[in-house]
């Protein structure tokens, strides 16, 4: 009767050979059967009606090897997503899954992350030039106090992102739609934006001098207290947006929005008001 008990056993705990956790939990149970199992037959029970009761004794064991399972999968994912202070230049992580992902502090260089999912990933402290996030999803990730010169944005799904107190000089944001996303503290005067479409966006203590916003479609961005000296929105559209400085409007920043070219944009009513009672140049906007 052992042997039918391991049988049955073997039989539920298939699906999950290789899982470290379920197989402790499968040796501790065979041994706890194998004990009521005797009881029943000191009993007096025959054996169809001691294994039975024995079974059935451990109530929906399939549920509850499936909990642990699932439990022992999800930490070792977590441990495997720790990258934190790893030297791994040039690696491949393309297309890979790895949710809450760590990798401060590390050498990431050229590393390719292309149509990776990346959900809720850290990333501080390290050194990402020219990585590839193409088509990479990185919703909640977190960049911040790190290097992304020439690093791709291509199509990556950007929402809720946050890149703080960080270089993107020559990072390309290719046909990427860019949602309540947060750009503070971050150099992006050498920046390239193409085809984007920038929704609830936050641009705050960030340095935007110089930098083409040219054709790109704006829908409540925020620019609060950043630099904008020079900044083109030739083409652009823009709705609902905003410009704040970090005091009261002085001469100053008044005389940065002069500097700032929106020949061609197309704007709603309120931003158009918003930008003139600041003295932006406005001949050439087309207001709808």
């Amino acid at each position: 009767m052992n042997e039918k008990l391991t049988n049955y056993l073997n039989g539920v705990f298939a699906p999950y050979d290789g899982v470290k956790s379920v197989e402790e939990l499968k040796t501790d149970l065979l041994s706890d059967l194998q004990d009521r199992f005797r009881e029943l037959k000191a009993e007096g029970k025959d054996d169809e009606t001691a294994f039975e009761m024995t079974i059935d004794s451990i109530g929906d064991i399939e549920q509850t090897v499936q909990e642990v399972a699932n439990l022992s999968r999800s930490l070792e994912r977590q441990v495997v997503t720790n990258f934190s202070a790893s030297n791994l230049p040039k690696s491949d992580f393309a297309g890979v899954f790895a949710h809450k992902g760590k990798f401060s502090g590390s050498a990431l260089r050229g590393s390719d992350f292309s149509n990776a999912d990346l959900t809720g990933s850290t990333f501080a402290g390290s050194d990402v030039r020219e990585a590839n996030f193409d088509g990479a999803n990185l919703t909640d990730c977190n960049f911040s106090a790190l290097d992304l010169s020439d690093t791709s944005f291509k199509k990556s799904i950007l929402v809720r992102t946050n890149y703080s107190s960080s270089g993107l000089e020559r990072a390309k944001f290719v046909g990427a739609k860019l949602t309540d996303v947060r750009l503070n503290t971050t150099d992006l005067r050498k920046t390239i934006f193409d085809n984007c479409i920038f929704d609830g966006v936050e641009f705050k203590y960030s340095d935007l001098r110089g930098l083409s916003l040219d054709r790109q479609t704006f829908i409540g961005v925020k620019f609060e207290k950043s630099a904008m000296n020079e900044v083109s929105f030739r083409g652009a559209t823009l709705k609902n947006v905003s410009f704040h400085s970090a005091f009261t409007l002085t001469k100053k920043y008044y005389r940065a929005i002069k500097t700032i070219c929106f020949d061609g944009a197309v704007m709603d009513k309120l931003t158009f008001a918003a930008l003139k009672g600041m003295e932006a140049d406005l001949s050439k906007v087309i207001v709808r």
